[in-house]
């Protein structure tokens, strides 16, 4: 399928209607590595049919199981107070603010309780930059969260946070990763990375990690046998080119440690935050366009995940024919897309339904990936 003019796409420099050039359909087939200039005109093409094909083909060669997995896990923002500022997001509130928030330990075990008793196996911690927590109040809540509920994976803290709380408690990032480790935490979910490009980090989050420090965070994790995820949020004020440049830092990564399990692509949602009006919105097309292209750059990271959350679970379906062959969480709760006013809800049996309706078989996975039930 070819799109034109008339789809509206508004992705910054993508050229509708282009087909694919065969030289590099015939470089996919025959298992060469995608190049930087060949990663470009995919992303500008809207050849869907062909870039589909290449990018399930892509994932059948990696994982030839007919299998689609999920987690039932829950994320928990600890705090909705940040000093970042990022002008992309809705959920944050500055020190001070009547509607900030910090949740007691009380309040996440019992977060924790009700997890456990829905059949989750996962909390997702993430929050703020928040200028009172240093690493003490984390390790303290890790290890009681542990103590009472071991069955729980803690795949918690981005980057950002932790080379926050580094800062703040005068620590390493690595002395604090393995502090954290010690106390409970599992793995390292890849929020915060945006786009890894400086000049656009300037403009969307000039208070958050720098691109080098964000991947030191993850090089050390990986160094110490923490394994971890990545993301890419696009759709802002990024270009194709930008958005090429973050596959090759998670490539190159991945080269050098082999400890991503995941890459996770999904669209800005710009409702209530600063850049509301400012940016053209990322269409489904362009949204599979670039997880196909995931998929086929990003050659030595295994999963690819859907952004349902994002996208609905419709487009979560066709996900699943561009590469994709994970619908991630859940989301027992979820508070951060929801405050930029997109609200798609599913659980494991909207999930299952989904996945067997796209031709797949649906497991469901704990945060490493190990499967817990086939359905």
């Amino acid at each position: 399928m070819i799109w034109d003019e008339a789809a509206g796409d508004g992705a910054p420099g993508v050229t509708t209607g282009t087909p694919l050039s065969p030289s590099i359909v015939s470089d996919i087939r025959a298992g060469r590595r995608v190049g930087r200039e060949a990663a470009i005109e995919m992303m500008r093409s809207r050849d869907l049919l062909t870039l589909g094909d290449l990018a399930s083909g892509r994932r059948l060669q990696m994982l030839p199981d007919p299998q689609v997995t999920f987690i039932v896990d829950r994320n928990v923002n600890y705090t909705n107070v940040c000093v970042s500022g990022c002008r992309f997001c809705a959920f944050y509130r500055s020190p001070g603010a009547p509607d900030a928030y910090l949740l007691s330990t009380e309040e996440i075990l019992e977060k924790a309780r009700e997890t456990v008793a829905l059949g989750g196996t996962g909390l997702m911690l993430q929050g703020g930059l928040h200028p009172e927590l240093p690493i003490e109040w984390f390790e303290t809540l890790f290890r009681e969260l542990k103590q009472r509920f071991p069955q729980l994976d803690l795949h918690s803290l981005s980057p950002p946070e932790i080379v926050y709380v580094a800062r703040l408690s005068g620590l390493s990032v690595a002395e604090t990763l393995s502090r954290l480790g010690r106390a409970g935490l599992d793995s390292l979910p890849g929020g915060g990375a945006e786009i890894l490009v400086d000049a656009v980090r300037r403009e969307l989050a000039p208070g958050k990690a720098t691109t080098a420090e964000w991947l030191e965070v993850m090089r050390e994790a990986h160094r110490q046998g923490m394994k971890t995820t990545a993301t890419m949020m696009f759709g802002s004020i990024e270009s194709v080119e930008d958005r090429v440049e973050h596959l090759q830092q998670v490539r190159a990564l991945q080269d050098e440690t082999g400890g991503f399990r995941a890459f996770i692509p999904w669209t800005f949602q710009q409702a209530n935050t600063a850049l509301a009006g400012r940016v053209a919105p990322a269409t489904a097309v362009e949204y599979l366009v670039t997880l196909a292209v995931s998929r086929l750059y990003l050659d030595n990271v295994p999963s690819i995940q859907a952004s349902w959350v994002t996208q609905g679970i419709k487009i979560g379906q066709v996900a699943l024919h561009f590469g994709a062959n994970d619908l991630g969480s859940t989301m027992i709760e979820e508070n951060v897309v929801a405050a930029a006013g997109v609200t798609f809800e599913a659980g494991i049996k909207e999930l299952v339904h989904a996945i067997r309706r796209a031709g797949f078989i649906p497991v469901q996975r704990r945060s490493d990936y190990s499967p817990v039930r086939t359905f």
